[in-house]
Formats: structure tokens, C-alpha cells, sequence
């Protein structure tokens, strides 16, 4: 209903802008057509059933590189975006009121072409180390009051990827994130509009169709886990091997620590830019989010699982984050990520057609 009625200009910024990456591609985000150049958009977060969602930071990140898409998009028209978030609304579900305004003489942003382009390659990359200029073309994509920390260099990129590996082990022995994976993955797939296919893991298809079986019941979980390592195949697959094939892994850092929602929303806009600049160079890139997100449930102490043994292994990989970018460094981190030059993800996740993202005025989400 709300579609045949759209603005061409707004329905082509909002085709653009659903593009922008969401953890598990949740797409925590609808939109309210309220006028020909305004939108309100309704978020939400997974915090009360995805133990990633840690607070909803991770989706509040999304919701900031939704928001810098719309503006990218919007600049290829000649608008300006203006955008405010309601207040007085629980943090669980950010509201967003935006207006698009006629910007004489504004000048298309060039990272709007990559909207599209830009996906996870989850992959083996090169080992060349990022050149000077790309690192610097990547720093200068970041808005001020960020910058970039790059780990690379054959030391450094193993104990990344021994890093990831043995978060790894974290989240495939814990019963909350099994619910999550079950969920997530679609099998036996190469795209998928609401979830991530198999086909884009990074596993072979023997191990694909193992982990298939074994995700199907958390008690054969366990038992893979507890007596036949169940859990090496996949993370030398996902996590050691691409961990130690890449150019380098990067850390996004605010100035100042992020405190609240609007931080890790600002974020998130600062995060967009700089994937759609890899992009744009022909670098491809995949995030690795579950490390500071681990660290900060061990920092504050914080229960996520259930699960014995599981505390003490997040506190001792904690330790082991901090010793590697240091202590002020994590705090201040709100990205982390693994980049490279390589081909683009053959498969990929895609998203929901625009008609499903739509509201009815009023209604909210």
C-alpha cells in the first residue's frame, strides 16, 4: 500500500540504503513513509534472545551504517539528510525522524556507488600487506573523532587469527549462541534474504553438511564437542585459517569511549564508510565483533551463559584481547575486522524487498 504511493526519489534512496550490514543480516530496521522527503525509522535490537546483541550495540551499529547509507544515497540526488532520534523511547527500539533536504551544489559522495557492492567475504584473502595509500584512503573515509589501528605483519595476523579461533570455541560449546546459528544459517543455499547461507560460512561442503547435522540437536552438539572435537573442522575453516589469509585486521576507535546509544550509532556511520572505502579499492573485508564483545561480558562481569567453564574461558580471552590492542585501546574499539585484497563473496546474504521493510504511518514497527 505504503509502496505505490512512494516518492521515486525517496524509493530509490531507501533501495540503496537497505543494503547497509546487520549482524546475522537481522535488518533491525523498518521504515514509515510520513511525507514525499521524510521517513521515520523504526529499530529494534536482539539483545533479549541473541547473547551477541550485547546491550543492542551491535545493532545500534547497523542502525548507524542504515543511516549513513540513506545519507550516501540521498547525496546522489542532491539531498542533504537531517536526522533526529526520538526521545523518551527505550534504547531497545531507536526511532529515527529524517528529512531530506534540496542541497544546491552538493556533490554526490562517491562511496554511494559501493552500497550495493559492498558484502562480507568470510574467505581466504591475500597476505599482501595493505600499501601505504590504501591505508591512508581508509583512514581519510573515517569522519573525525575516529581512527584506524592496524594489526598486520605474519606475528601479528597469527595471533589475530589464534585469537578468533579460540573465540570460536566459545561461542560453538555455548547452548545460548546454538539457538542463535540454528537460526541464522540457511542451508543448502547461496543467497538468502533474511539469513546468512551456508554457502557464505567459508566451510567446505563436507563440513557444512556435518555441522547441518550436528546443529540440529544441541545434545548432538555436546556430544560432537565433548568427545569427537566437533568444533575443529569449522573453526579452521572460519575463524584460523582466515584469520592468519588476510592483509591485516583493523580496529575502528572513537576518541573517546562510547557510552551511549547515539555513540554507537555515530559508530556505526564511521564503521559504513570505511567498508564502502575497502570497496572501493577492491579490498574485501569481514568483521570480528566477537572478541570485544566477549571481552567487555568478562570486563564487567557479566553472566552470558550457563554453561560451566565457559566464564573463566572468556575472562582468559579477555586478557588476551586487552594484552593485544591494550587497554585503552579496547576501550575506546568499536569495530574490529579482518581486510584484504581477493575476489568478492560468491555467496552472499541478500535482503528483504523494500515492501516488507515498509510500515503503515502510525503503526510503528
Amino acid at each position: 500500500m505504503a509502496a505505490l504511493t512512494l516518492d521515486p526519489v525517496l524509493a530509490s534512496i531507501l533501495e540503496q540504503a537497505r543494503w547497509a550490514p546487520s549482524g546475522d543480516n537481522t535488518q533491525p530496521w523498518r521504515f514509515e513513509i510520513v511525507g514525499p522527503r521524510r521517513v521515520v525509522v523504526h529499530g529494534f535490537d536482539t539483545r533479549s534472545h541473541c547473547v551477541y546483541d550485547l546491550d543492542g550495540h551491535p545493532s545500534q551499529l547497523s542502525l548507524g551504517a542504515l543511516l549513513e547509507s540513506m545519507a550516501l544515497a540521498a547525496s546522489s540526488h542532491g539531498l542533504h539528510m537531517e536526522a533526529q532520534r526520538r526521545t523518551g523511547l527505550p534504547d531497545a527500539t531507536p526511532t529515527f525522524e529524517l528529512r531530506f533536504v534540496d542541497a544546491p551544489g552538493l556533490i554526490p559522495d562517491p562511496l554511494a556507488a559501493y552500497l550495493l557492492a559492498r558484502s562480507v567475504q568470510r574467505r581466504a584473502l591475500s597476505t599482501r600487506r595493505l600499501r601505504v595509500d590504501e591505508k591512508a584512503a581508509l583512514a581519510a573515509s573515517l569522519p573525525p573523532g575516529y581512527s584506524v589501528l592496524w594489526l598486520e605483519g605474519a606475528r601479528l595476523r597469527l595471533a589475530c587469527a589464534r585469537l578468533m579461533f579460540d573465540n570460536a570455541r566459545l561461542r560453538l560449546t555455548m547452548p545460548e549462541a546454538h539457538q542463535v546459528h540454528r537460526d541464522v544459517i540457511e542451508w543448502g543455499a547461496r543467497f538468502s534474504d533474511t539469513r546468512i547461507p551456508d554457502q557464505a560460512l567459508g566451510v567446505d561442503a563436507v563440513t557444512a553438511r556435518l555441522m547441518r547435522w550436528i546443529m540440529g540437536s544441541w545434545r548432538r552438539v555436546d556430544f560432537f564437542n565433548t568427545w569427537l572435537a566437533g568444533t575443529l573442522a569449522p573453526r579452521l575453516q572460519m575463524d584460523l585459517l582466515p584469520g592468519w589469509r588476510c592483509g591485516a585486521h583493523c580496529v575502528l576507535l572513537a576518541d573517546t569511549p562510547p557510552r551511549h546509544i547515539d555513540d554507537y550509532v555515530a559508530a556505526g556511520r564511521a564503521m559504513q564508510r570505511f567498508w564502502l572505502a575497502a570497496t572501493e579499492l577492491g579490498l574485501q573485508m569481514q568483521p570480528e565483533l566477537t572478541p570485544l564483545i566477549f571481552a567487555r561480558y568478562a570486563r564487567e562481569r557479566r553472566v552470558f551463559s550457563r554453561a560451566p567453564g565457559l566464564h573463566e574461558l572468556a575472562q582468559q580471552l579477555a586478557g588476551r584481547t586487552e594484552a593485544l590492542l591494550g587497554k585503552d585501546v579496547i576501550e575506546r574499539a568499536v569495530f574490529m575486522g579482518r581486510i584484504g585484497a581477493g575476489p568478492p563473496a560468491v555467496a552472499r546474504s541478500l535482503r528483504r524487498p523494500l515492501s516488507e521493510l515498509l510500515v503503515v504511518p502510525g503503526k510503528g514497527a
